[in-house]
C-alpha cells in the first residue's frame, strides 16, 4: 500500500541512494540526481514500506532571455523513475505526476510570459515502458533525438595547434556578471534558439573541475568549448565556432585541448552529446574518437 507522497527530505539520503542502485543496476538509464537542498521543492518521491518506490523531479532547463525570436519556447524538464517492475503502474506514476505538473506550472510562472513553455522529458531508447507513459498516458510528442558519445582518454590524444598565429587560447574561469555576459552574447549569436542563459551558465559552472576554453582574436571570443568532471566521467558541453571561422580545424583544436585537460585531472572517459541529426558534428566528434554508446528520445507538451 502506497503510504506516502512527498517532496525529499534530508533523512531521505540513505533511502535515495538504495533507489538509485536499484534503478540503475544492470541498465543505462537517464537518473537526476536532487542536488542541494534549495532544489528540493522540485522533487517529489513516493514511499511504500519506509522505501522510496519512485521518484520525480522538474527543472528549467532553457529560459529564453528577452529579444530572442516570439517563436522560441522555455523548457522545462521532468524526470520521472520507479523501482523496476512498477515502470507500468500508471496508478503510481500518475499520482506523483499530477504534483510535479503543478510544480511546473509555478516555475513557468518565473519564466518571461513573452514566451511559451514547453514541458519536456528525455529517456534513453532502451527506457520503452517510461517512454510510454508519457506519450501513451499523457500524450507527449516527439522532440528530437540526441546520441550520447564517449573517448576512451586513455587512447592517445592527437596535440592539435591553431593555425593562425593571430589567434589566442586559455583556460578561462569566467569571473563575474560581467565575464559571464560577454561569453553569453556571443553564445547567443551561436545558439539563438537555445541559448544557454545565465542560470544554466552558473550549473555548469558548479562542476567539479569546470572551465571554459575561449579562442580570441584581439580579444573577442571566436570560438569556446566547456568541460569539467561528473563523478568519474569528464563532460564536454558547449562547443561552437562563429561561422566567419568555421572550417579552419578551430573546433578540433577545441576538443582534443578539452580532452587533454580531463586526462590531466585524472579521468578515463570523456563524453558529450549531439544531435542524431547533425552530421558535421558527428563527423568532428568521431575523427578525435568519439564513439555513439546512447540515444536519448526526447518529448513534450506545451505547459499550460
Amino acid at each position: 500500500m502506497l503510504t506516502e507522497i512527498r517532496n525529499f527530505k534530508q533523512e531521505d539520503l540513505p533511502l535515495l541512494s538504495e533507489f538509485y542502485h536499484s534503478v540503475t543496476k544492470d541498465r543505462r538509464v537517464i537518473f537526476w540526481w536532487v542536488g542541494p537542498e534549495e532544489n528540493w521543492d522540485n522533487v517529489i518521491c513516493a514511499f511504500d514500506a519506509g522505501k522510496i518506490v519512485a521518484k520525480g523531479q522538474v527543472e528549467i532547463i532553457n529560459r529564453v532571455s528577452e529579444g530572442h525570436p516570439i517563436q522560441n519556447r522555455h523548457m522545462i524538464y521532468i524526470n520521472l523513475k520507479t523501482l523496476p517492475g512498477r515502470e507500468l503502474d500508471y496508478n503510481l506514476l500518475n499520482k506523483l505526476y499530477k504534483p510535479l505538473y503543478s510544480r511546473a506550472l509555478e516555475l513557468k510562472q518565473l519564466l518571461s510570459a513573452d514566451y511559451q513553455t514547453n514541458l519536456c522529458v528525455g529517456n534513453f531508447g532502451a527506457e520503452i515502458n517510461n517512454n510510454r507513459y508519457f506519450v501513451k498516458e499523457k500524450g507527449f510528442r516527439p522532440l528530437n533525438t540526441l546520441y550520447t558519445m564517449e573517448r576512451d582518454l586513455q587512447q592517445p590524444i592527437e596535440s592539435i595547434t591553431l593555425s593562425h598565429s593571430d589567434l589566442q587560447w586559455n583556460f578561462w574561469e569566467m569571473k563575474g556578471l560581467e565575464e559571464e555576459k560577454r561569453y553569453l552574447e556571443v553564445e547567443r549569436e551561436i545558439w539563438p534558439d537555445a541559448a544557454l542563459g545565465l542560470n544554466r551558465l552558473h550549473e555548469y559552472k558548479a562542476n567539479p573541475s569546470w572551465t571554459a576554453i575561449p579562442v580570441l582574436e584581439n580579444g573577442s571570443i571566436i570560438a569556446s568549448a566547456m568541460a569539467w568532471r561528473e563523478e568519474d566521467m569528464g563532460v564536454i558541453e558547449d562547443v561552437f565556432v562563429r561561422e566567419n571561422w568555421r572550417r579552419k580545424g578551430i573546433a578540433t583544436f577545441l576538443l582534443t585541448t578539452a580532452l587533454t585537460y580531463l586526462k590531466d585531472i585524472g579521468l578515463t572517459k570523456a563524453m558529450l552529446m549531439v544531435d542524431t541529426e547533425n552530421e558535421k558534428a558527428l563527423q568532428l566528434y568521431r575523427s578525435v574518437g568519439f564513439n555513439v554508446i546512447e540515444e536519448e528520445r526526447r518529448f513534450f507538451i506545451e505547459l499550460t
